[in-house]
């Protein structure tokens, strides 16, 4: 059954990530499973253990307090991941999301994740995790490494959110592009909500035409702008963006290339990083 798949964790977006899912939910009459995991940590990485260098049986009594220690950790996160995702399942149901179901997973974050969005028709995630929640203006990375993995719409949500009223689309008629306007046509998540098209190039007759054709298709069913600026595509979107009340950003996502060097300081990073308002990347 599919199904909205919302994943939290005991960062400050775990509430915006629930609003989110709430809205989805209500939008596309879809059930939400909320996902909270438990990363599997190694004890002795986690103490930072020298005892290869001290005597055996000092050693072993080490290793043996690592493994309580560890037994102890996990019994706490679970508690912890209980008490999240019963505070998680009360918002969205007072957020009256559509159906409910809880989840509690130990593993890795980003494998689970992936595992779980098979049947997912849309994956919510806050920008940081709790680890990572006061870099200001970078993303986790495991975030990053579930977008270019996954091949679901990934909403990411910012510290604080609003439910959307207008939909920035971040247009440069690249195939990413053209599937994430088909869903603009398509979904009933973006039912009645108006959008703006922006394409960050060259004003000339070919982007003109192209991004014209794309507001054509949007326009009888919504109230639909157009703009076409010269300079950095992350530049030109954050300002449409900040200008536009309610705002949601929408784009298409980069592709699966492994090289990390390809996602540094690609638009969809610098997007994520710099915005303040829900962005929604689609394959």
């Amino acid at each position: 059954m599919q199904h909205i798949l919302a994943c939290i964790d005991a960062s400050a977006y775990a509430n915006s990530v629930c609003d989110l899912a709430a809205w989805a939910s209500r939008r596309l009459t879809l059930p939400i499973e909320l996902l909270h995991i438990v990363q599997r940590r190694d004890a002795v990485a986690a103490r930072h253990d020298l005892s290869g260098a001290i005597g055996l049986g000092v050693k072993t009594d080490l290793m043996e307090e690592l493994v309580r220690l560890e037994e102890s950790d996990a019994k706490l996160q679970i508690e912890r991941g209980r008490a999240l995702l019963a505070a998680g399942e009360q918002r969205l149901r007072e957020a009256r999301a559509t159906q409910v179901r809880t989840l509690h997973r130990h593993g890795g974050i980003v494998e689970t994740i992936l595992e779980r969005e098979a049947e997912a028709r849309l994956v919510v995630m806050g920008k940081r995790g709790a680890g990572h929640e006061f870099a200001t203006d970078h993303i986790g990375s495991k975030i990053e490494r579930v977008v270019r993995a996954s091949d679901r719409p990934i909403l990411i949500a910012s510290r604080a959110v609003e439910e959307p009223r207008e939909i920035v689309f971040a247009y440069d008629a690249s195939k990413a592009a053209e599937r994430a306007l088909e869903r603009l046509l398509d979904s009933p998540l973006f039912v009645g909500l108006p959008v703006h098209i922006v394409m960050a190039d060259t004003d000339n007759d070919a982007h003109r035409a192209a991004l014209r054709g794309a507001a054509d298709q949007l326009r009888g069913s919504r109230a639909v702008r157009e703009t076409l600026r010269s300079g950095k595509a992350e530049t030109v979107i954050a300002d449409i963006v900040a200008q536009t009340p309610g705002a949601m950003l929408m784009m298409g996502a980069y592709g699966h290339s492994p090289l990390r060097a390809l996602i540094v300081g690609s638009t969809t990073t610098a997007m994520i990083r710099t915005v303040h308002v829900p962005v929604l990347l689609v394959r």
